[in-house]
């Protein structure tokens, strides 16, 4: 059986980048949910559908191309056979990609293709229904968090770095905001499963996040 790692968390938890970092110390894939997501956002505004028409939404969702590929050990994700890892980061996507991330069968879509990949190599898998639904058997489930506050500062940051000039302010409200949405959505909701390790990086470097689930994944794998 593959190696299958599930994590699992709120926006602006880091989880992408630190699962990137796991991913590379125990030499497996990691593969970004979310990622998935923004691409299939990406195809409906493209499209010019509703984001909130769930009829609509399923339809696009049935001829959809979404496949990801790994270029020196990168995720690069494409739509339609065109690489969108870059056009998906912007913050209309990724609004969009909450919006369309509700719809039951877009959902369906893409878990169906994560737990595909998942059973064909050994894989690290984050988003936000990794835990309670896609990997839902993994012996090892991580549920990475840190306070609001912390999250939207981080997040602050990484767009002043990209020329992005969004006050603080008007950052963490959309951050709490993601958080109500995701949690209460109708469809596969972000809530920590069970048997998930929380692991809260409030007051933790990214590097003592990433030695913290290493630790983890060898608790449960043995060291790799």
């Amino acid at each position: 059986m593959p190696m299958n790692i599930a994590i699992d968390g709120p926006v602006g938890a880091g989880k992408s980048s630190i699962a990137d970092q796991v991913a590379e110390r125990l030499h497996i894939l990691h593969l970004d949910t979310g990622a998935m997501y923004r691409a299939f956002a990406l195809h409906a505004l493209r499209s010019g559908v509703d984001t909130a028409d769930w009829a609509a939404l399923a339809r696009l969702a049935e001829t959809v191309d979404i496949r990801v590929q790994y270029a020196d050990g990168a995720q690069r994700t494409l739509l339609f056979g065109e690489d969108v890892s870059g056009v998906i980061r912007t913050g209309e996507v990724s609004a969009a990609a909450s919006a369309v991330s509700a719809c039951p069968a877009v959902r369906a879509r893409m878990v169906r293709a994560q737990q595909e990949m998942a059973r064909k190599a050994d894989m690290l898998i984050d988003g936000r229904d990794i835990g309670t639904v896609v990997l839902k058997d993994s012996p090892c489930k991580i549920y990475l968090t840190a306070e609001p506050a912390e999250r939207a500062r981080r997040r602050y940051v990484q767009q002043l770095e990209k020329g992005d000039t969004t006050p603080y302010d008007e950052v963490l409200r959309a951050l709490i905001a993601r958080d109500e949405q995701d949690m209460h959505r109708q469809a596969d909701p972000l809530r920590r499963a069970e048997d998930a390790v929380l692991v809260d990086s409030t007051h933790m470097t990214q590097e003592e996040t990433v030695e913290a689930i290493v630790r983890i994944v060898e608790d449960v794998y043995g060291k790799q």
